[in-house]
């Protein structure tokens, strides 16, 4: 693991000398375009380190304010330049030779491999290592590799250098270098404004609403990085409610009284937000819910229980694949219709036994799957009170479908739905199903209005997570299972 600590070189020297290439490089006026003619020079030279270690972090960071300023041309071609900085192949193929011809000395094998290992890496690393060393570097690594996902797909030098930088920002981003802080309305106001940018699962509206997240009956954790102190990596937003809540819309009332969190018997996780793209693939959630949960059980011993009011972003997704697909058998003739009789005549589905269709008649009768797929297509189908209790009990069972036995394509023993996936993995149990749980428009086109509570009990969150990861059992209260099987 490389360090992440600052070189200890003459700081005010290092800051002057940093001022001094930005302003040069502002005075030049240098485009994106030019700028990015020929990386491949300046990446060397950064690799040789000639002129001490000042000299070095300078050059440094005059390339990252380059690739900065770079147009979309200009920052392939670092990117391109950069990746091509890789092994050699001749001295891997000489070390490779030299591990072959040890044998079976031991002593000469271990040193044959060792040799292996350093001409295996590549000069890439050194360089990305270095750019951690410069002012806000770390920050520009993670945004680097944000460009980089957009670039990378099909693309083989390209996925190595992703490989590459994944690893080591895997590295430095070790949950045991991380700060986990409360965010509350007292907290910077620079701060407030990113968590509003980085909501995305119920956006903040409003300050109003934002104050109304970080009341007294209300939580917020934030993972952050020591080099990133103002940058939160992921956060979570907590209800202190009494009961497990079904609706997200009671949690986000900004009318609604607030509750003394000593009264509370609940904790609802209601909104996980990564909030760094460059750290895809890196995790951070299993250990700030984990934490989280310790926290507030210190804090507040009238707690009996930890859940979240997750959404189910892929079944909208899944169902409409379903119908695409011709796929019959999702409802019963009896449920088909029940919601035919909750539409207008023209569109309902002829029962068994009815008299036929009058020759000139246009309509033809309907599978139970086209008219359910036809009244989901419809923006304000909730509102029709008779077709919503019409269509519930159909919806909450596939649903249960989807959640409790629906695998990700070629990842057997994986939920399909990367919400399901995300707190199975961390330990949690899929408990409750709410329909009407958000009717928010993204609540209905992903998920058709319905929200789930995935329960977390410290006492059993180890033995759920490993029978998931090992086994990929999904473990559900008994009422999710029966209604999976309906």
């Amino acid at each position: 693991m490389n360090s992440m600590s600052d070189v200890a070189v003459q700081p005010g020297l290092l800051d002057r000398a940093l001022r001094r290439v930005s302003s040069l490089w502002r005075d030049m006026g240098v485009s994106g375009g030019r700028a990015a003619a020929s990386f491949t020079e300046p990446l060397r030279e950064c690799l040789e380190g000639r002129g001490g270690e000042v000299s070095a972090r300078t050059r440094t960071a005059k390339l990252a304010e380059v690739y900065l300023a770079a147009d979309h041309a200009g920052r392939d071609a670092f990117l391109r330049a950069l990746a091509r900085l890789d092994s050699d192949s001749e001295a891997v193929a000489k070390a490779m030779a030299g591990v072959a011809a040890a044998g079976a000395d031991d002593e000469a094998r271990a040193a044959a491999k060792a040799r292996l290992r350093r001409v295996l890496e590549p000069p890439r690393l050194k360089l990305l290592t270095q750019f951690t060393t410069i002012p806000d570097g770390m920050k520009f690594l993670v945004d680097l590799r944000a460009e980089l996902l957009q670039r990378s797909a099909g693309d083989a030098m390209l996925t190595a250098l992703d490989a590459d930088l994944r690893g080591q920002l895997a590295a430095w981003f070790d949950v045991g270098f991380l700060e986990l802080r409360r965010i509350d309305w007292t907290s910077p106001a620079s701060l407030l404004e990113k968590l509003v940018g980085y909501e995305a699962v119920h956006r903040i509206r409003t300050w109003r609403d934002l104050k109304n997240r970080l009341d007294s009956d209300r939580r917020c954790y934030a993972f952050f990085h020591p080099r990133m102190p103002e940058e939160p990596l992921i956060f979570v937003e907590v209800a202190l409610v009494r009961g497990m809540a079904g609706t997200v819309r009671e949690l986000l009332d900004e009318k609604a009284p607030v509750l003394d969190p000593r009264g509370a018997d609940t904790a609802i996780f209601y909104s996980i937000n990564n909030c760094q793209r460059g750290l895809d693939g890196i995790s951070f959630g299993n250990f700030l819910i984990k934490r989280v949960v310790s926290l507030l059980s210190d804090e507040f011993r009238n707690l009996k229980s930890f859940a979240t009011l997750s959404p189910v972003p892929g079944f909208s997704r899944w169902l409409g694949e379903r119908f695409a697909a011709g796929e019959t058998g999702l409802l019963s003739e009896e449920e088909g219709r029940a919601i035919s009789a909750a539409l207008p005549l023209p569109t309902a589905i002829a029962a068994p036994g009815a008299p036929a269709l009058p020759p000139d008649a246009e309509a033809k009768p309907e599978t139970p799957e086209a008219v359910l797929r036809r009244v989901l297509a419809k923006r304000h189908w909730m509102r029709n009170e008779a077709l919503s209790r019409a269509v519930e009990p159909v919806l909450m069972r596939l649903c249960a479908r989807y959640l409790a036995i629906e695998e990700a394509p070629g990842r057997p023993g994986r939920a399909r739905d990367p919400v399901a996936h995300f707190h199975l993995s961390n330990g949690a149990r899929i408990e409750r199903l709410n329909w009407r749980g958000d009717v928010s428009e993204k609540g209905l086109k992903e998920s058709a209005g319905l929200m789930v509570n995935y329960l977390y009990d410290p006492a059993k969150i180890e033995d759920y997570h490993e029978g998931y990861a090992g086994e990929g059992k999904r473990p559900m209260a008994a009422a999710m299972r029966k209604l999976a099987k309906g």
